[in-house]
C-alpha cells in the first residue's frame, strides 16, 4: 500500500510530497483511455467521471441468453460458447443473442491486491466505494482480493453488477509504523488475538504489515518479533485462513517464509535464498508493479530526514525487474495486483498485466491477471457450467498487451455490463 501518512509528526516513508509525485506518475500511466468507447481519465482519488454513466443492471430483469464466438483462453482455440442463467455453456441454447464473433475471450480479470472502500484519508462513503468497484468492473477486474481496508463492504456482495470481492479484513500494524486510519494498530503481544478478530472480518485471508520505516534506524525494518509472527501465522492457519504480508525490504522476509506464510505483497526485497524458499513452499507473490512507480517519489520525499531509507527505496526500485524475473524463473507463482487505494487509482488491472508482461511475456501476464489468479483464489475460468465472468477483446492481447486497458465487452454473472 502506498499513500501519504497523516501521523502528527509527519514522519513516514510516504509523505505528502511523495504522494504528489506518485499521482503525477500514475496520471501519466492511467491518463486518458477508453472502456467500451467512452473516453475518460483517471485522477487522484481513484474515482473518475465517465461522459457516459456506468451501465447498471436491473436485478429483477430476466437473465439474457448470449452467444459468443472467439478464441478462448487459456486454450487459445476458437470456439463458440453460450451464456444462460448466468452460466457458461458449450452446447447451443435457443433464443441466444450473438454479441461477438472472431473475438478473444478471457476469464474475468483478477486484481489480487486492491482496497475497495479506501482512499488516502482512510475509509470512504458507500457511494465512493461503489464507484471504485464500478471502475474496476469496467476495466474487466471482476474478482478482487481486498488486501485490507477499515470499513465493511459486505453490502457489495448483494449487488449483482459489482465485482466479487475476497477480503482480508483490516491491515494489522503497530502504532506509528503504518498509515494512520488504515489498519488496526496493536502491540506485538496482541498480534494473535488480532488475527482472530480479523479472521472473522475477512473471507479467508489475513493481512499483516511486515515492514515499514523504523524511525530509530532511519530505514525499513520489521514490525514484529519472530515468535509473534510464527504464532500469528499458525493461529490463522488453525482458523482456516491464509496469510499475506506487506513487505518492501529484505530484513525479516525469511521469518515469514519459515513460519509458513501463504503470500508476499510487493516483495521488492526478495533475495536468492528467500526466492528459493518461496518456490519450495509455494508462497505466492503479488508485486504490484503499478504501485512501485511510487518508489522514486517516496525516496525523494524522504531524502532529507532519512537518506539511508531513500537510498534503499531507490535500490529496490532499480532492481525490481531483476528480482521478479529471478522469482519467476525459480517457479514462484506471481499474480497481478495494482494496490489500488491510497494514491493508486482503481481500474488499472490492464496496465498491471502489461507491466508484468515486461517480466515474463504475454502468456504469463495474461494468466497472472486472469485464469491462474482465479484458480488461486478458488474461482473457475472458462468452463462448462462456470459463472459467466468474461472479458472480451476485438484484437489479440497476446500480440499487444496494451489492448488490456480497454475491453470491448465485459460480462459479469452472465450480464453484459460494458
Amino acid at each position: 500500500m502506498a499513500a501519504p501518512d497523516r501521523h502528527a509528526d509527519g514522519v513516514c516513508p510516504l509523505l505528502p510530497a511523495a504522494a504528489e509525485c506518485a499521482q503525477g506518475r500514475l496520471a501519466d500511466m492511467a491518463a486518458t483511455h477508453s472502456h467500451g468507447g467512452h473516453v475518460h481519465s483517471h485522477g487522484p482519488g481513484h474515482v473518475h467521471a465517465h461522459p457516459q454513466p456506468h451501465l447498471r443492471i436491473d436485478p429483477t430483469a430476466p437473465q439474457p441468453r448470449l452467444h459468443l464466438h472467439g478464441v478462448l483462453f487459456p486454450d487459445g482455440e476458437p470456439r463458440d460458447l453460450w451464456v444462460v442463467d448466468g452460466l457458461i455453456r458449450f452446447e447451443p441454447v435457443s433464443g441466444a443473442t450473438t454479441i461477438c464473433r472472431d473475438a478473444y475471450l478471457l476469464p474475468g480479470f483478477v486484481d489480487a491486491h486492491c482496497h475497495v472502500g479506501l482512499d488516502n484519508k482512510g475509509e470512504v462513503p458507500r457511494e465512493t466505494a461503489e464507484a471504485q468497484a464500478l471502475v474496476n468492473r469496467d476495466a474487466g477486474a471482476l474478482l478482487l482480493r481486498d488486501c485490507g481496508q477499515p470499513g465493511d463492504t459486505r453490502w457489495i456482495d448483494e449487488v449483482e453488477d459489482l465485482p466479487r470481492i475476497v477480503r482480508a479484513g483490516r491491515h494489522i500494524a503497530r502504532p506509528r509504523r503504518y498509515i494512520r486510519d488504515y489498519g488496526e494498530e496493536i502491540e506485538p503481544d496482541d498480534l494473535v488475538a488480532e488475527v482472530e478478530r480479523q479472521a472473522a472480518r475477512g473471507d479467508g485471508w489475513i493481512k499483516l504489515v511486515g515492514d515499514w520505516i523504523d524511525r530509530d534506524t532511519g530505514d525499513l525494518g520489521p514490525l514484529w518479533p519472530d515468535e509473534q509472527v510464527t504464532a500469528a501465522i499458525a493461529r490463522a492457519h488453525e482458523l482456516g485462513c491464509r496469510v499475506t504480508a506487506h513487505h518492501f525490504g529484505e530484513e525479516g522476509l525469511d521469518t515469514y517464509l519459515e513460519a509458513g506464510i501463504d503470500g508476499i505483497e510487493h516483495g521488492t526485497g526478495l533475495t536468492d535464498p528467500t526466492i528459493a524458499t518461496m518456490a519450495e513452499r509455494n508462497v505466492a507473490l503479488v508485486p504490484t508493479m503499478v504501485n512501485l512507480e511510487n518508489f522514486p517519489g517516496i525516496a525523494d520525499a524522504g531524502e532529507e530526514k532519512f537518506p539511508l531509507y531513500a537510498d534503499h527505496m531507490r535500490a529496490l526500485y532499480a532492481r525490481r525487474h531483476e528480482t521478479y524475473r529471478a522469482a519467476l524463473d525459480a517457479g514462484v507463482e506471481i499474480f497481478a495486483g495494482t494496490d489500488a487505494g491510497g494514491v493508486v487509482p482503481h481500474g488499472l488491472i490492464g496496465r498491471e498485466m502489461a507491466m508484468l508482461g515486461e517480466i515474463g511475456g504475454a502468456d504469463f501476464a495474461l494468466g497472472a491477471g486472469s485464469w491462474r489468479a482465479r484458480e488461486w483464489l478458488g474461482f473457475s475460468g472458462i468452463a462448462d457450467g462456470a459463472a459467466a465472468d468474461l472479458v472480451v477483446f476485438s484484437s489479440d492481447p497476446r500480440a499487444d498487451l496494451g489492448v488490456l486497458a480497454a475491453p470491448t465487452r465485459v460480462i459479469l454473472r452472465g450480464q453484459v455490463v460494458l
